[in-house]
């Protein structure tokens, strides 16, 4: 197998010479130029439409991508806000809770005065105004000395209950700005998570009218090039020049509309053991069914070649070469012009023993995923 796939690039080469050395230029024929010209007409037509739909696609990308632009910007303006607001909220539950810490540290240190005066204030008892008039000196001043020592309670429990009262509605203050806090959290966690699945959609949005215009590129190129054959095709007609008989059209303006070789399935695909040479696909069809040029072209080989059974290499000009092996019996010779669609041999046997056939495309002198440059269907 290594043998075989190492033999058949230099037997590609030598054909390749022979074929541009060998092949003189003949008449043309002026119904084979008018079916050429109307196929590169055709093929120019379609371009045309892919082109529109691909520039249609483009402007609706780009009205998309305008729309999510200003999406982001307003997503990015809400998680400023967002953030914005979680500052000043954990500024004020900062303070709040310096506050609470202060409160409870004055607390903390007029606590023992406190409670010494109110165990003094409690030792008294029903009897303090009794106690009060014994150890009171001068009797005018009862009053007074009982006046003082209620006032002086009362402002100890005042102090206490304000200092409670305060504690309370701090707390209540704080635990209300932390609901606060978690609940900015989540809407700028939210927030982020819609900015960020805009900042994806858009760069998705971004790669794809890159693709198209990588495709539009494409599509330009091969419709100068297919406008330049058909301007020789036209010429052809008008007996202002003559047509090279191989690769009268290009083979790469056709990429994704050639004809399959044989209408059976895939069963091997490009890339992958079991047939022939992983450069190529293997198809299944009937013993003996026809298998026809995908493109217009001249025979480069026709013959058995070791490895590849029957096989028939067919030019299609600018070093693109399509290869049909394994055939049971060919229908054509070197040197033969043929057209897309015409016969090229007969399906035979492959070496699974199945009835198939070994197709093979080379572009620029590579090979290629046949698949990806035949119909799809």
């Amino acid at each position: 197998m290594a043998g075989r796939s190492f033999r058949f690039p230099v037997l590609a080469v030598c054909l390749l010479l022979a074929a541009a050395a060998g092949l003189g230029a003949q008449p043309p024929d002026r119904a084979r130029t008018e079916a050429l010209a109307q196929r590169a007409t055709d093929r120019l037509i379609a371009l045309q439409r892919e082109a529109d739909r691909l520039a249609s696609e483009e402007r609706t990308l780009l009205g998309e991508l305008r729309k999510l632009e200003i999406e982001r910007q307003l997503k990015a303006e809400e998680v400023r806000q967002l953030d914005a607001e979680a500052a000043r909220v954990q500024a004020d539950l900062d303070a709040k809770t310096a506050r609470m810490r202060a409160l409870q540290a004055a607390d903390a240190a007029e606590r023992p005065a406190l409670k010494a005066r109110l165990v003094e204030t409690y030792k008294l008892g029903s009897a303090r105004y009794l106690r009060l008039l014994l150890s009171t000196p001068d009797l005018r001043r009862i009053g007074q000395a009982t006046r003082t020592v209620a006032a002086l309670a009362k402002l100890d429990r005042d102090r206490v209950l304000a200092h409670q009262r305060t504690l309370a509605e701090l707390k209540t203050a704080a635990d209300a700005l932390q609901d606060r806090a978690k609940q900015l959290a989540g809407l700028r966690a939210d927030a982020a998570a819609a900015q960020a699945a805009a900042d994806r959609a858009a760069r998705e949005r971004n790669d794809l009218v890159r693709d198209i215009d990588t495709r539009r590129d494409l599509n330009a190129q091969l419709s100068g090039e297919l406008h330049d054959a058909q301007q020789k095709l036209q010429a052809a007609v008008s007996g202002a020049a003559s047509v090279e008989p191989a690769g009268a059209l290009p083979l790469r303006p056709f990429r994704g509309e050639l004809d399959w070789p044989v209408p059976g399935p895939v069963r091997v695909r490009f890339g992958r053991p079991g047939t022939i040479s992983p450069n190529g696909i293997e198809l299944g069809a009937d013993e003996g069914a026809a298998a026809v040029a995908v493109h217009e072209g001249t025979v480069a080989y026709a013959g058995n070649f070791s490895g590849f059974g029957n096989l028939v290499i067919v030019d299609h000009g600018s070093r693109s070469f399509s290869l049909y092996a394994e055939l049971l019996e060919l229908k054509v010779k070197k040197g033969d012009r043929v057209e897309h669609g015409q016969p090229v041999g007969f399906v035979g046997p492959t070496r699974s023993g199945a009835a198939g056939l070994y197709f093979e495309l080379r572009v620029d002198g590579q090979a290629v995923d046949p698949l990806q440059w035949l119909k799809k269907r």
